[in-house]
């Protein structure tokens, strides 16, 4: 199983993108800093400076019915925030 899930691509991640030169990926929960480089590395062909990491917790959600109350909740997720080399991009657009 891959440890990157997907990018995250919204006006926030775009910027940083742009600015920054720092890409956002939803990885999976049980990854460290150092797999999380490694994959980058591998899958786009660029030095990884760092990585910064966040956990995502899960919103508990209710709701009432006709039957009684409904609860659930999302899923548990991290997001990376991964800062790469001047001068080399990663272009997350090519796979859609």
């Amino acid at each position: 199983m891959s440890i990157l899930l997907k990018p995250i691509i919204t006006e926030k991640a775009t910027q940083d993108s742009e600015l920054k030169n720092t890409f956002w990926f939803e990885v999976q929960p049980s990854a460290n800093k150092v797999q999380i480089k490694n994959a980058i590395e591998q899958a786009y062909g660029v030095n990884v400076e760092s990585v910064r990491t966040m956990n995502v917790y899960p919103k508990v959600k209710s709701r009432f019915t006709k039957t009684g109350v409904v609860v659930g909740r999302k899923k548990f997720t991290k997001k990376a925030i991964v800062t790469v080399t001047d001068g080399e991009t990663i272009d997350l657009y090519s796979n859609l």
